[in-house]
């Protein structure tokens, strides 16, 4: 397993819109495993494909991240796909392409959810709450859309401004 380099607000490989997964191969499994990797060593809760260059259909979810010792559990999704959105949440939302920045975010309180497992297994579900709320996040990723994408464009551009002055102040101390 690798830790890979996430991609950052500004690169435009994170506005592309990801490609469906045909087949779930060995090539897919490694790629999930360095995906919980890369999000654990984060740390975060989700972390889809596109935000380490890779344009494939696929997300890795584990809300359960951080919590005592164990490495939590991990949902890996393939081609997932949301339906019968319900209800309304608003919650503080991060991202680990948009680092040290949150803002609320409008999502639904539950959805349904199809998708592949990491055997290629098709994968049918119920999610709510926080769940509901990353596997929306996540699949975004996927259709090239950002959380700051739901804020006012003011907020946006703000955030937009700081991760810039933080990216560049990284750059200048490495």
């Amino acid at each position: 397993m690798a830790v890979l380099p996430i991609l950052v607000l500004g690169d435009k490989r994170l506005r592309e819109k990801a490609n469906p997964v045909t087949e779930v191969g060995d090539a897919e499994r490694q790629l999930i495993d360095d995906l919980v990797e890369t999000m654990h060593d984060a740390p975060g809760i989700g972390l889809a494909a596109t935000q380490v260059g890779v344009p494939k259909r696929i997300v890795v979810i584990d809300i359960t991240a951080g919590e005592g010792d164990s490495e939590g559990e991990v949902l890996a999704l393939v081609n997932p796909e949301i339906s019968c959105p319900e209800g309304e949440q608003v919650g503080q939302e991060g991202c680990l392409s948009v680092p040290e920045e949150f803002a609320d975010v409008k999502r639904p309180l539950s959805l349904r959810l199809k998708a592949l497992d990491r055997d290629g297994n098709p994968l049918e579900m119920e999610a709510a709450d926080l769940l509901a709320r990353v596997i929306c996040h996540e699949v975004d990723h996927l259709d090239g859309i950002m959380f700051v994408d739901h804020l006012s464009s003011l907020k946006r551009s703000l955030i937009a401004r700081r991760v810039r002055k933080l990216v560049t102040q990284e750059e200048q101390s490495a």
